[in-house]
């Protein structure tokens, strides 16, 4: 089991950046994906994006592509997502998660950060 932390949510205004960051702790594999997601006030959790452990490979759900990227770091075994040009939907609770492969449900789930857009 990985545990997740998740950290660095916080007020932006629209069009701003902010990065936040996930500290995984236990055995993360090569094969593990690690990714993203947002669940916003009344609305399902959504995916935003993942990224594979070992190779570093990243892809994105269409409505953030292009404004957000997803990297890791092996050593620190932390995961970041930095959003750029922020919009007032992109307001949501954001929570790390992991997989231990493509094939495989996320299974192991962080807490979340909140991250508001308003102006």
């Amino acid at each position: 089991q990985i545990q997740l932390v998740e950290s660095g949510g916080g007020l932006v205004q629209p069009g701003g950046s902010l990065t936040v960051s996930c500290a995984a702790s236990g055995y993360i594999s090569n094969n593990h994906v690690l990714g993203w997601f947002r669940q916003a006030p009344g609305k399902e959790r959504e995916a935003v994006g993942r990224i594979v452990w070992n190779t570093g490979n990243a892809r994105y759900e269409n409505s953030v592509k292009g404004r957000f990227t997803i990297r890791r770091d092996i050593l620190k075994k932390t995961m970041t997502l930095e959003m750029n040009n922020l919009k007032v939907d992109d307001t949501a609770v954001y929570l790390c998660a992991a997989a231990p492969s493509l094939m495989l449900n996320f299974r192991d789930w962080g807490r979340g950060t909140q991250v508001t857009v308003s102006s």
